[in-house]
């Protein structure tokens, strides 16, 4: 058995004393959408002003945050999916 003395053994101890990391869940499922070129521009707008590193990071955490959002209500009764954008339509 190694004996660590010194700055090392108080490294060895606190690594041993840390709680495991909690890492993300793996991401297995990939998710395809279309989007017009307003919408994809408003994503990206969104993502450098926030400097979120990738795109893929900024629809999370957009999803992130809509999912966690009450403001919002729910779609209306026999929506098409053509009824849904990123943007609002500006008539």
């Amino acid at each position: 058995m190694l004996h660590y003395e010194g700055p090392v053994a108080e490294s060895v101890r606190n690594k041993e004393m840390r709680m495991p990391e909690q890492r993300p869940s793996r991401r297995t499922e990939k998710l395809q959408l279309m989007l017009s070129d307003e919408e994809l521009r408003a994503i990206d707008d969104w993502r450098f002003e926030n400097r979120v590193p990738t795109r893929a990071a900024a629809i999370r955490e957009l999803l992130r945050r809509g999912l966690s959002s009450r403001e919002v209500g729910g779609p209306e009764p026999k929506a098409s999916t053509r009824d849904y954008s990123v943007i609002d339509s500006q008539s």
